[in-house]
């Protein structure tokens, strides 16, 4: 059984200019080092921004559990938009429900506003938890996000 559609909008602003921003997020040495919530790594990330690429990382906890999803790149506006899907995966590597991500960049002089939305979607009984830590999951990572920022500025 399959519970209905959930949605999720974070907006942060970063001290950072779009194209640096825009670089975090589209750089996969980058992603592989603020993706994930505090003291999490991504000892695989393939992430290459362009329409029908897939993606596929592999996050680990710091008590070792692997936390793999996958999706694929469905849009992208150099400096201004990326959608992609994504799914956590089982260890099946059964989707435990779909999200459909859209990143919006906007310039505010020499910072950057960024709005994620989400929509979660073909949610099975067992991916519910995840969908409940989503918001601090990604906030949890957009914090590393700033870190990384600061040390490329």
């Amino acid at each position: 059984m399959e519970t209905q559609n959930k949605e999720l909008t974070i907006t942060r602003t970063f001290d950072a200019p779009v194209s640096l921003v825009w670089a975090a997020w589209t750089d996969s040495e980058h992603i592989k080092n603020w993706w994930g919530p505090k003291g999490f790594i991504n000892p695989v990330c393939e992430w290459e921004p362009e329409v029908g690429n897939k993606i596929f990382i592999q996050m680990k906890a710091p008590d070792g559990i692997i936390y793999p999803m996958d999706g694929e790149f469905r849009e992208i506006i150099q400096h201004e938009k990326i959608v992609f899907t994504s799914a956590a995966l089982d260890k099946n590597d059964k989707r435990l429900f779909e999200v459909l991500n859209t990143i919006t960049f906007i310039e505010e002089g020499d910072k950057t506003k960024l709005i994620l939305h989400c929509i979660f979607s073909n949610i099975k009984p067992e991916g519910a938890a995840h969908i409940g830590g989503a918001e601090m999951g990604w906030n949890l990572s957009l914090d590393k996000l700033v870190v990384l920022l600061n040390k490329l500025k």
